[in-house]
């Protein structure tokens, strides 16, 4: 009976612990982000060096008569910052009435060219005037943004004139404090964004915005031309309390606005508003300047998506290994171990947070103690699934299901770099332009028919067990025998390639019928010696491959253009693959970078066998300086080879009449030196 009742005791407490946190009700909420809260009163206090707040306060109102003011006055208050040098302005105030004094032109005109932010506000009812601002999306993150039944914006003259207008509203927690603030939020389909994000788009220049979803909602938001912001779910970062701002009463000196983005916020006594924060209570403009200062430092606090699945895991593992040590050790022991390791399941947070901005609740004390306590325990349960669901989620759309499943059953393939020689392959979208300016401004439609390209060229690749490194825009990047073995791995990558340009034919074929312009693509492909594995910092990282080899594929891809192919193949990969396909030599090219010539090539699904003979006497003629005679069999090979070659041979046409006039050594190579990459 006496270890029965330890069981049960323990039981019972576990039983509690875990439907408490899977109810994850008001209170356990409120109490993790007083834990946040927590962790953030560690952060030491700075000031800002990049905002400064300008107040308009009893000494404003002394000046300039009682609040609100007529809008000439603010429109003075503009010119003066702008006289003094102040970067972008942010007046976070509502004009959605006209001015009782008539002054709204003096306003519009100061907003003028001014780099001012005004603003709007999500409404439950109201729907004027509201200012939308363009979204590119990448997958579909409406659902997932917060949602205003109306917005209310200013009124017309002023919301034409101003360079940006961002939404007002700091969207708070559950207990009424403001953590976190959303990017981007919507009125039906139409997007609108914070005023901090606006401002960095009004200072950047760019007239819309990116925003980048996946199936479990937002990931990132980015202004083209900033970097990306890395945000939770539904487009919000968290708050990072610690700056303070220096302020100045519009009333005073403003020379200390130089350089500096400036808030105008209202602290007049009675006329200010507040909101609660995990520092206290703060004014309403506060959070605007305290978003904007997160996003400039680009150190976003993290809560990843699986944290709370990893606090669960833990309650529930090391509460039943709790359970089995009190039935064989002593509770004093138990006891005693749980202490330590309270104490440092506390100062564990801390670091978490200190070194890598981290959020982890600690607000379950036995929970948060028993994890870190048997941190290697926990591992050893749940990691590997967890492992395994990282690696689907991270290669799951760059690999095939076979390598998926051999990375996860041996994730030391990532992890642990290796040099190896692999065949790699870049290839580009030809065309885009013209295809874009077909779907105007329905960036959605356009965005479908990018997707539904990437995945037509991904297929063949995926089908060859090759490994797709990474997607630049409309370029794509795969190699072939890493992580998988593969000892034919040049020969799949030249099929691979081919089976890509039958897989752009098929897409065209389909967006064709639709009224759009077809595509092309051109792709480079070389064998050699590459540097694989993860790679990157310790908080952002992913499969890559470093080498020379990399680098000399990119610019054989790039090449395309200039020889008029669609394959430029390296000598390697030929001399492994010479029985296999047929080639074209194009030129002895030594790629920007490099002193020493490669001889490179392009492959063709169909053998001209009689036609090659030609082709490689035009070279052999080239090379011993008979340019006349060089350029009299491109002019007839041109309509050879069903005319894919003719664009190369109105290329080496030029060159060689170029050539002509030359004076040459008897010593040239003939090789070509590429200027460009």
């Amino acid at each position: 009976m006496k270890y029965l009742t330890h069981w049960l005791t323990a039981t019972i407490t576990l039983s509690l612990l875990v439907f408490l946190r899977v109810q994850d009700g008001g209170l356990t909420e409120t109490l993790r982000l007083k834990s946040f809260d927590y962790l953030q009163s560690t952060d030491p206090i700075t000031i800002s060096e990049d905002i400064i707040i300008v107040e308009l306060d009893e000494k404003s109102i002394e000046m300039n008569g009682q609040w609100p003011w007529s809008r000439d006055k603010i429109a003075d208050l503009i010119w003066q910052l702008r006289e003094q040098g102040a970067g972008i302005i942010l007046l976070p105030i509502l004009f959605s009435e006209d001015d009782r004094a008539g002054q709204d032109m003096a306003l519009a005109q100061a907003l003028v060219g001014n780099g001012v932010v005004i603003g709007q506000v999500g409404t439950t009812q109201t729907n004027k005037n509201a200012v939308p601002r363009g979204v590119a999306k990448i997958g579909d993150p409406l659902p997932w943004l917060f949602q205003w039944p109306g917005m209310l914006g200013p009124i017309e003259l002023l919301g034409l004139n101003a360079d940006g207008v961002g939404v007002l509203n700091s969207a708070p927690e559950i207990d009424g404090v403001t953590r976190r603030v959303p990017l981007i939020m919507t009125v039906g389909e139409q997007t609108y964004p914070a005023m901090a994000i606006e401002m960095i788009r009004v200072a950047v220049g760019d007239p819309s915005y990116q925003i980048k979803a996946g199936a479990g909602g937002v990931i990132a938001v980015r202004v083209p031309g900033y970097d990306t912001i890395y945000t939770d779910q539904h487009a919000r970062i968290w708050l990072r309390w610690n700056k303070q701002f220096p302020t100045v009463s519009s009333a005073d000196d403003l020379s200390v606005v130089a350089g500096k983005t400036v808030v105008i916020g209202l602290t007049a006594e009675g006329l200010a508003s507040t909101i609660a924060s995990p520092t206290g209570t703060q004014y309403a403009h506060t959070p605007i300047a305290v978003s904007l200062q997160t996003i400039i430092n680009g150190e976003n606090i993290q809560r990843t998506d699986l944290a709370d699945m990893y606090e669960l895991a833990y309650l529930l593992i090391v509460g039943l290994l709790l359970i089995i040590a009190s039935r064989f050790v002593h509770y004093i022991i138990v006891a005693g171990t749980i202490l330590v390791l309270g104490v440092g399941t506390v100062f564990g947070a801390v670091y978490l947070y200190s070194n890598y901005l981290m959020l982890f609740d600690f607000s379950w004390p036995l929970a948060t103690v028993l994890l870190v306590g048997l941190h290697a325990v926990f591992n050893r349960f749940v990691s590997e699934f967890v492992q395994k669901q990282q690696i689907k989620k991270q290669f799951g759309g760059y690999a095939s299901p076979t390598v998926v499943k051999m990375l996860q059953e041996n994730p030391a393939l990532i992890k642990e770099g290796i040099k190896k020689e692999v065949s790699i392959c870049f290839s580009d979208l030809r065309g885009f332009t013209p295809l874009g300016e077909s779907f105007g401004d329905d960036v959605k439609g356009l965005t479908q028919v990018m997707n539904g390209y990437m995945d037509a060229i991904s297929q063949p690749v995926l089908d060859a067990d090759g490994m797709i490194i990474k997607y630049i825009g409309d370029a794509s990047m795969h190699i072939h025998n890493a992580p998988i073995d593969d000892p034919n791995h040049p020969r799949t990558a030249v099929q691979t390639g081919l089976n890509m340009l039958k897989a752009v034919k098929k897409f065209n074929e389909k967006i064709t019928a639709e009224g759009r312009p077809a595509v092309g693509m051109g792709a480079g492909i070389n064998t050699g010696l590459g540097y694989i594995g993860e790679m990157g910092s310790t908080q952002r990282h992913s499969y890559d491959v470093l080498g020379d080899a990399v680098s000399t594929t990119a610019r054989l891809e790039s090449s395309c253009k200039a020889y008029g192919v669609l394959l430029i193949v390296g000598p390697e990969t030929v001399a492994r693959t010479k029985d296999d396909f047929f080639y074209l030599k194009l030129d002895d090219l030594a790629v920007k970078g490099k002193t020493v010539g490669l001889e490179i090539y392009t492959v063709l699904d169909t053998a001209y066998p009689k036609d090659k003979i030609t082709h490689d006497r035009m070279h052999t003629l080239y090379k011993s300086q008979k340019f006349i005679d060089a350029t009299k069999l491109c002019k007839q090979l041109k309509g050879k080879f069903d005319g894919q070659m003719d664009g190369y041979y109105d290329m080496w046409i030029e060159r060689c009449e170029y050539m002509i006039t030359q004076d040459l050594p008897e010593s040239w190579s003939g090789i070509f030196y590429a200027q460009t990459k």
